[in-house]
This record gives C-alpha cells, sequence and structure tokens, in this order.
C-alpha cells in the first residue's frame, strides 16, 4: 500500500507540475531557435497569445477539480491538443508541450475516446518532429510526414498493448492472491473443524487412556499449521506490493519455504516422528534445553541433572522420555505453583530413568479431581506412554510438600 500510495503521488506531482515544465521548455528553445526558424512578428506574437492561453487553460482545470474521466477531462484535453497544434505549426520545439497526451489521454479521457487521443498526439508529435506544420507544403515532406505519423502510431499501438497486458498480469496476480487468502480460510475452517473433530474423539475414548495424547496431537498440529499459514499470508502480502520481479520472487520463496516447514511438521505429529528438538540433539541436550526454556517462561529456578554414561537411545525411546518431560513441566506450571524444579536424567546398566521433582503445592494421589475436557494433571498419559515401551511411571505428591514424577524405561539403543 505504501509503494502504491508513493507511485500515485508521484504521479499527481507530474500532472500537476508537468505541464507548466514542458511549456516553460519549449518556449526556451523557441525563443533561442526562433531566428534560426524564420519566426517573424507575427508568429512571436502568435506564439506569445497561444501560451498564455495554455497557462490559464492549466489554471482553470486544476483549479475546477473535475473529476477524469469524464466530458471535462476530454474537453481539457482536446482544447490543450489544439493549442498544441497551433503551436507546432510554426514553432516546432513547442512539440514538448503535446507529450502530456501520452501521459494523459487514459486519465482524462473515456475508454472510448482513449485511443484517439493518443493518435491525435501522434499527429502533432509527427509535425514537430518534421520542423512543423507549416512545411507541408513540399509532397516529399508530406510523405516523410506519413511515415513518422505511422511510427508514432505504431509505438502508441505497442506500448498500449504492453500496458493492457501488464495490467493484465496484475489483476491476475491479485486473482492469485485472492485465491490463496480464500484457501487459507477455508484452512483455517478445516482445523477448526478437525480440532473439534478431536474434542469429540478424547470425550469417547476418555476411559482408555490415551484422551491427553491426542488432545496434545490436535494442539500440536492446530499451532504448528496455523502459524505456518500465517507466516505465508504476510509473505504473499509483501509479493502483492513488490516493486519488482526480484522482490516479489523472494518473498515467494520464503513462504514456500514456511509452507513446507509447516507440513514437515505436521507430518511428524500425524506419523509419530521424532520431536524437532531431537532432530539435531541427543536426548540430554534436548532435554536440558526444555527445561531451561521452561524455566525461563515459568520464572521458577529450573535445573536439569545428568547421571552416568550418556548413550545413544533408540528414537522411540527418546521421544517418550521428551513427552513425558514436557507433560510434567506443563502440570508444574498449571498445578503445582512452584519456585523451583530439579530435572534428573539417569543411565544405569539396562534403564534410564527421569525423575521431576518441584517444590509446589503438591496433591493427594488416591483423591485426584475428576478429569474434564480442558485437561487434568496428564498422569494417564504420562502413564500410558512409558507402559508402551515397556516402562513404568510412579507419582509421590503430598498437599503442601511438592511433587515427584518418576518414569522408567528400559535402556534400548540406536538401531
Amino acid at each position: 500500500m505504501k509503494d502504491e500510495w508513493q507511485v500515485e503521488r508521484r504521479r499527481a506531482l507530474l500532472e500537476y507540475w508537468g505541464p507548466y515544465l514542458l511549456l516553460a521548455f519549449g518556449l526556451v528553445l523557441t525563443g533561442v531557435t526562433g531566428g534560426e526558424l524564420g519566426m517573424g512578428r507575427a508568429e512571436w506574437t502568435a506564439t506569445a497569445v497561444l501560451a498564455a492561453a495554455a497557462l490559464a487553460l492549466q489554471l482553470v482545470w486544476q483549479r475546477s477539480g473535475a473529476p477524469q474521466p469524464s466530458a471535462a477531462g476530454a474537453w481539457y484535453f482536446f482544447t490543450r491538443w489544439a493549442i498544441t497544434a497551433a503551436f507546432t505549426w510554426f514553432a516546432p520545439f513547442l512539440g514538448f508541450y503535446a507529450i502530456l497526451g501520452y501521459f494523459t489521454a487514459d486519465r482524462l479521457l473515456p475508454p472510448r475516446l482513449a485511443k484517439w487521443g493518443l493518435f491525435a498526439t501522434a499527429a502533432v508529435m509527427a509535425g514537430s518532429n518534421i520542423g512543423g506544420f507549416s512545411v507541408l507544403r513540399s509532397t516529399g515532406l508530406l510523405a516523410v510526414y506519413g511515415a513518422l505519423f505511422c511510427a508514432h502510431v505504431f509505438l502508441v499501438l505497442v506500448f498500449t498493448h504492453l500496458a493492457e497486458k501488464e495490467a493484465e498480469q496484475s489483476e491476475a496476480r491479485q486473482r492469485t492472491i485472492d485465491e490463496l487468502e480464500r484457501t487459507n480460510a477455508a484452512l483455517h475452517q478445516a482445523l477448526d473443524e478437525n480440532a473439534a473433530l478431536h474434542a469429540q474423539l478424547v470425550a469417547q475414548a476418555r476411559e482408555a487412556g490415551v484422551a491427553d495424547e491426542r488432545r496434545r496431537m490436535a494442539a500440536e498440529i492446530h499451532d504448528t499449521i496455523a502459524q505456518g499459514l500465517t507466516g505465508i499470508i504476510a509473505q504473499l502480502q509483501v509479493v502483492a506490493n513488490a516493486p519488482d520481479p526480484e522482490t516479489a520472487r523472494v518473498h515467494t520463496d520464503r513462504a514456500a519455504d514456511l509452507a513446507r516447514h509447516s507440513l514437515g511438521e505436521a507430518r511428524r505429529s500425524v506419523h509419530n516422528l521424532a520431536p524437532v528438538a531431537l532432530e539435531h540433539d541427543g536426548l540430554p541436550e534436548a532435554l536440558k534445553k526444555t527445561v531451561t526454556e521452561w524455566g525461563e517462561r515459568s520464572g521458577a529456578r529450573a535445573e536439569f541433572t545428568l547421571t552416568g554414561t550418556a548413550e545413544l537411545l533408540h528414537e522411540e525411546v527418546s521421544a517418550t522420555l521428551l513427552r513425558i518431560l514436557q507433560e510434567a513441566l506443563s502440570n508444574a506450571a498449571r498445578h503445582a505453583d512452584a519456585t523451583r524444579l530439579g530435572v534428573t536424567l539417569s543411565f544405569m546398566d539396562d534403564e534410564v530413568t527421569l525423575d521431576v521433582r518441584d517444590d509446589g503445592r503438591g496433591f493427594d494421589p488416591l483423591a485426584l479431581p475428576p478429569r474434564t475436557g480442558t485437561g487434568g494433571f496428564g498422569l494417564d498419559g504420562m502413564r500410558a506412554r512409558a507402559e508402551r515401551i515397556a516402562g513404568s511411571l510412579s507419582v509421590e505428591s503430598e498437599p503442601g510438600f511438592g511433587t515427584a514424577v518418576s518414569a522408567r524405561v528400559p535402556l534400548v539403543h540406536h538401531d
């Protein structure tokens, strides 16, 4: 929008000051070369009268504020054209003033008259090129004038055609952007519908012990794709206002990269692939980063400790322990009101343990509140994760004395 506003502002300045500058330039050239052109007293008088008429016409038009294009615009255009034609009869350098017709025909004339205005301007420009209409008494020069006029008309047709094609391409790009926005809106709607469907499935499968995992998956997919689409829309809006094709290409590539990244995240969640945190880091590094980031977000003092010799674990084992830790941290943030939290990852001979301790308010494990659709303590989901890989999960807590969660899983090496 800013670029469009700047273009319109510059065009408005050109339309306001251009007639004065071109008229002045033509008059200066005429004054310098009038003697060489054989201009007499009558020609100088006519030039002065026409210049005054052109100046008065321009002032009246700018003060009228008439809509463009309109009948008033057509009257102004062809009156100015008549003045330029008279100028060019004996002062060819004043043909510079006629150039305005090329730039203002589409702004001043109705569509049915725009090309005729361009052709009329071409006729005056050809007369200026040949040295003024007064020299057309010679048959040979008349043929030259005809050739120049045809050349101007040809150029007018070529540039008009190119302008129309550019306008069509601009409209096509805008339609593409509008279609993408509608598609994005439809995707958002589909995501909302999927979220509702997931919520329904969670309610039906609540007793199966997997509701927390399904709700987490739905939220993970929704958040990942929604954020990616927001970035894509932002990049495409920049493309719509790009001043040149290179800038548009750069932002189009960025939008494509965002789309590929969001698709990859969605596939990871749907197909239960390794989380992004484990893509480039081992389990200890991923857990440490997760704990550190949680501490920064919650304001609690969070520490991570590694005991034993870290080994490269099977992807499923690493992903399970990371997800259990994420759920434990989420529970601590929502329910514990803890000021300190410690996480210990221990590698032993044939098993790996993950202990999460906090100094929060604690609870009675035998008197857990009923689970709700808005979430619970997530212990069933954490236990189900551990048991899925032949592990176990235990919870120790007491009101007012914090909570300790311990997950024990087999030490299975990476394939």
